[in-house]
């Protein structure tokens, strides 16, 4: 079976690795990929967002099965163009993932159908946004209502950092057309929850669990980021709480879809707070969170290529119950320092060899035959064990193998989740 894998991030070298242990796989392409994915599948240089170039190179290589995985060609309509050039692919259609591409569509949906997430309003006039922020209840979450990177959100502390998220948003432009439109919405307090889930419009599998860490400083301080680390399972995911979660919040959500005309078939992210009143909804992501899919498809006991068919011909009950391997995952991001703001690209980097399965690449790129590092959040260092303790332990002490001038990383990825196991 010839692949097509759209993307060239961490996430995508995970989601490459994992299609690589079906032997069906016989080829898989990366548009664009990355140097390091460029040692698991054939990199080709068609930007993520190019989809007509995507679907002729599709055409011409004779494609069984293209796999979209970020963000902006899903929101874009890649999926549907890949599909009516008659390439089957894994990922919702356009129509459906603007759950992602606009929170406030995603807001609206769940104000409708009782799925339990914080109180909002939504705001396209900058001086009824400022007013509001003027006398919200603080903290504030500001939100740009498309997509931002993982970088559109602010939870404002004080009346100036609300002041200024609003100005940056929507006077400065700082995120685009993301920005024209804000959703301000009440402060969530509690543990956050990260779940992958599987869906064919129909039924819904989550994978395991986990914790995402988005601040780019030790302590969830600094600016937000894409992602510095991230464990699976987490532990306050208990059984408890996913059975009320399948039940208030992920079967709703696909019935909410498919009662509005836009059945979601692909990975359905849910990003969740176990707040004192019960599990609510922060955000909903239309693909594989990242860096969350370097921790969660490595606990998958299922096969990953099956299960896609599977979404995609409508069949994914006949592949349940989802097999999930016992003990954790841990992921440390490595970045350049800098990130997410301003930073330097062009270090070489050095993986000892025994090492290379264990890191997922999301920034670098192949000089002079040398993988030197080319964005802010440049490698994800992985590791499995019995225990997150354990698998923490093994993550860091691989990252401080590794080498490349300018890098950091948090130093508390899993921290909190250590706490109350």
């Amino acid at each position: 079976m010839k692949i097509m894998v759209i993307g060239g991030g961490g996430r995508e070298h995970a989601i490459i690795r994992k299609l690589k242990e079906n032997p069906l796989a016989e080829k898989i392409w990366a548009l664009p990929g990355n140097g390091g994915i460029a040692r698991d599948a054939e990199c080709v240089n068609i930007g993520a967002t190019d989809i007509p170039a995507q679907v002729a190179f599709a055409r011409e290589h004779d494609i069984d099965f293209a796999v979209v995985a970020p963000d902006d060609p899903l929101v874009l309509g890649a999926v549907d163009a890949l599909e009516e050039a008659g390439i089957p692919c894994f990922g919702p259609r356009a129509n459906a993932a603007i759950i992602e591409g606009s929170k406030a569509f995603s807001k609206d949906l769940m104000k409708k159908y009782g799925i339990p997430t914080a109180a909002y309003e939504t705001f396209t006039d900058v001086k009824q946004a400022l007013a509001y922020v003027a006398q919200a209840p603080l903290p504030v979450v500001v939100k740009a209502d498309g997509l931002a990177l993982g970088k559109g959100v602010v939870i404002a502390q004080t009346r100036q950092e609300a002041e200024d998220a609003v100005r940056a948003a929507m006077e400065e432009k700082k995120f685009g057309r993301s920005g024209e439109k804000l959703v301000i919405e009440e402060f969530l307090t509690g543990p956050e929850i990260s779940v992958l889930a599987l869906t064919d419009g129909k039924t819904v599998a989550p994978m395991s669990s986990s914790m995402d860490h988005k601040a780019a400083w030790d302590g969830d301080k600094g600016p937000n980021t894409g992602g510095m680390g991230t464990i699976a399972p987490n532990p306050f995911y208990t059984d408890a709480v996913a059975a009320e979660c399948m039940e208030k919040i992920f079967l709703p959500t696909i019935r909410a879809m498919e009662a509005e005309g836009r059945p979601f078939q692909g990975c359905l992210y849910f990003g969740l707070m176990l707040t004192p009143d019960g599990p609510k909804v922060i955000e909903y992501n239309c693909r594989f969170g990242d860096p969350e899919t370097q921790v969660v498809l490595p606990l998958l006991g299922s096969d990953l290529l099956t299960l896609m068919l599977a979404v995609r011909a409508g069949k994914l009950a006949e592949q349940l119950p989802l097999r999930l391997k016992p003990g954790a995952a841990a992921c440390v991001i490595m970045a350049s320092e800098g990130y997410p703001l301003s930073y330097k690209k062009g270090f070489p980097i050095t993986i000892p060899e025994d090492l290379l399965d264990r890191v997922y690449v999301a920034g670098a790129a192949i000089k002079d035959g040398v993988l030197v590092t080319s964005g802010g959040r440049v490698l994800g260092v992985t590791a499995q064990a019995p225990d997150l303790k354990t698998a923490l332990q093994e993550a860091y002490a691989a990252v401080d193998r590794i080498r490349f001038d300018n890098a950091f990383c948090r130093r508390d990825i899993g921290h909190r989740a250590l706490e109350v196991l």
